[in-house]
């Protein structure tokens, strides 16, 4: 699975693009599903996680440490 935000983009778009050809089998078809509502659900932690620190460092007008290490 790709880990930063802009892989896990380019990897959705590649099974969107996948998908919407239609020239996948069934089987494949649904893999490619699966896999791609578990990358949205990772890129979507790490959005979550930028947000809380982009929200903090605006509250709080400081420099607030941003690991994403935990959600790769």
């Amino acid at each position: 699975m790709a880990h930063s935000f802009e892989e896990q983009l380019k990897a959705l778009e590649t099974i969107v693009k996948a998908l919407e050809e239609g020239d996948l089998p069934l089987d494949k078809a649904m893999d490619q599903y699966q896999e791609g509502m578990k990358i949205a659900q990772a890129a979507s932690k790490k959005l979550d996680e930028a947000k809380a620190v982009l929200k903090e460092m605006l509250e709080t007008d400081e420099t607030v440490p941003f690991d994403d290490s935990d959600l790769e």
